[in-house]
Parts: structure tokens; C-alpha cells; sequence
């Protein structure tokens, strides 16, 4: 399936984005590599993959969107997120989506990153679940899983995030509160690819 190009680019000229910034490196970062929390943690680290058949989704394929080089591609009804590369491929990844209810469309861009991130509940989930913590330090069983890209319009925090997952089984579903979830091998890998201020559609 290719997507329209009017209704990728309508949604960047509403969210008034230039070019995306984009990491050149398309090699796979190794999940190990350069990452002092991970190499302290190997162990835990090694139990948290083993949770994920299969480890990662990533294929390279002919990229269907027509996007810019660098532009993150969300495909909610199909449940895959694309990469848009340089030479006409994109990466493709399978993703878990909002439940209904908690689904969005739009324009949005990578305001921040993290590893291993925490992960502080919003007030309205906080209401609907008091059962939550109101504070989790990051580790393999915090639900934002090995990395997370913050979503943002402009300054504004969307209170989005693509991140990975403590709960490798609901690649493919829709069970979110909006966020974008992704085994935690193929968000690692998504980030290594990608920089602050990379442009996020999310169809």
C-alpha cells in the first residue's frame, strides 16, 4: 500500500516542518554497544530480549510513503512504523498501537530521546488506574521498555512517545493509551537511526 503524499505532506505544512533531522548512520547500532547502563545491567538486559519472539521486526523494503529521507511513518490501521532512507527503501518495524478510544493522527517531531527511560504515569491514566506507580526508574520492567523518542508540536509535549516494551506481545495490537510501542531490539535500533527534531507522521 502506498500513502498519499497530499495527506503527508498537508499534516507537515499544518505542523510548519522543514527537512527532518536524520542520522546518517544506517548501520544497526549493537543493543550492547556504547551503553554503560546496559553493559552494568547485561544480565537483566539478556532476560529482557529473551522475553521477544521474535527480537526484532526490522525488514528493508521499497518505501511506500513517499517521505522525506529521516521521516518517522505511522501506519496505526496496519500496525507498522517506516523509516524513510535515503535510496527510495525505508525500514519497516511492527508496532502496537492506541486502544480504541486513545487513537490520534497528525504531525508531531522527536523532541527528546532517552535509554533506558523512567516513566512518570500522566494524571488522567494516574485517575483511570490509581493502582499505578506514580514514578518508575527505568529497567526491564518499566513499560517504556530500552529507549523512548518524546513526541512533540512545536515546544508543546504531546505526551506521546514511540518506546519499546516490557510486554513484547502486544506488537501488532492496539492495548496503548496512544503510544507507540516497538520490541525493544527494533526501538534501540530506531533510535541509533534517528536525531532530536526528526519528523513523526502518524496516519
Amino acid at each position: 500500500m502506498r500513502f498519499s503524499r497530499s495527506i503527508i505532506a498537508a499534516a507537515l505544512v499544518v505542523a510548519g516542518f522543514a527537512a527532518p533531522a536524520f542520522a546518517q548512520d544506517e548501520s544497526s547500532a549493537s543493543f550492547f554497544r556504547n551503553d554503560a547502563r546496559v553493559r552494568v545491567a547485561a544480565l537483566g538486559e539478556q532476560l529482557a530480549l529473551g522475553r521477544e519472539t521474535p527480537r526484532t521486526t526490522r525488514e528493508v523494503m521499497a518505501d511506500p510513503t513517499g517521505a522525506r529521507p529521516g521521516t518517522i511513518t505511522v501506519d496505526t490501521e496496519n500496525r507498522y512504523l517506516y523509516l524513510s532512507l535515503a535510496d527510495g527503501r525505508a525500514l519497516r518495524y511492527g508496532i502496537g498501537v492506541g486502544r480504541p478510544g486513545f487513537e490520534w493522527k497528525g504531525a508531531a517531531h522527536v523532541g527528546r530521546k532517552a535509554e533506558w527511560p523512567s516513566w512518570v504515569p500522566p494524571a488522567a491514566m494516574l485517575k483511570r488506574r490509581p493502582d499505578l506507580p506514580k514514578f518508575m526508574e527505568g529497567g526491564i520492567d518499566n513499560p517504556l521498555g530500552a529507549r523512548a523518542m518524546y513526541l512533540y508540536s512545536g515546544k508543546r509535549d504531546l505526551m506521546y512517545r514511540i518506546h519499546g516494551t516490557n510486554e513484547p506481545s502486544t506488537i501488532g495490537q492496539a492495548v496503548s493509551s496512544g503510544c507507540i510501542r516497538m520490541l525493544n531490539e527494533d526501538v534501540t535500533d530506531l533510535y541509533s537511526r534517528i536525531s532530536v527534531g526528526a519528523t513523526v507522521v502518524v496516519l
